[in-house]
């Protein structure tokens, strides 16, 4: 079974994190870390808290940002892939920069040393010169920056099909196969 970190930031979008969540949480060992700053937003956006998130999902393994107790902390545990989404700016510049000031910049520093695959689905914008920077460091090494940015050439309907896309293109991005996108 594979298994994958969802990192959830103080970015807008937590819908595009809770999808990821729901088709994931029975098809792998999953683990989310999610800042103090995702909460806020989750309550803000979707009108729930963390705690309701916890219990949707008890089948997943939820750690906070500074509960560095996670075993994927460390470089010594197999981890086949991290998704952070979605990716704030200030996430975005600390894992350019190497910084570990809490458990998903830790996690996020241990998947780029250890060549684990990690896509940072990217959420602001418009982006100055500093993100774009950011950007091209985690790129060159090797991470993934996937902006969250739906397409339209599969006609949506609904807000959750643009969701959808985003998400498919993030699971595809870990080797996770997925039929979210529909002709």
């Amino acid at each position: 079974m594979k298994r994958i970190v969802i990192g959830i930031t103080g970015a807008s979008g937590i819908r595009y994190a809770l999808r990821i969540i729901d088709v994931l949480r029975k098809e792998v060992d999953l683990c989310v870390i999610y800042t103090r700053a995702a909460n806020l937003v989750m309550l803000d956006e979707e009108k729930i808290d963390i705690n309701v998130i916890k219990e949707r999902y008890s089948e997943v393994v939820f750690y906070s940002e500074d509960d560095f107790s996670c075993k994927y902390a460390s470089g010594s545990q197999d981890l086949d892939a991290v998704i952070v989404c979605p990716c704030s700016a200030a996430t975005l510049s600390s894992v350019a920069n190497g910084l570990s000031s809490n458990l998903l910049e830790r996690v996020c520093d241990v998947a780029l040393k250890e060549g684990t695959k990690l896509v940072l689905v990217f959420r602001e914008t418009p982006l100055n010169l500093i993100h774009i920077e950011n950007m091209r460091k985690v790129a060159m090494a090797g991470g993934v920056i996937l902006p969250a940015c739906p397409g339209f050439y599969n006609n949506p309907k609904t807000i959750d099909d643009m969701v959808d896309f985003v998400v498919s293109k993030a699971l595809n991005r870990v080797g996770i196969s997925n039929n979210l996108l529909k002709p």
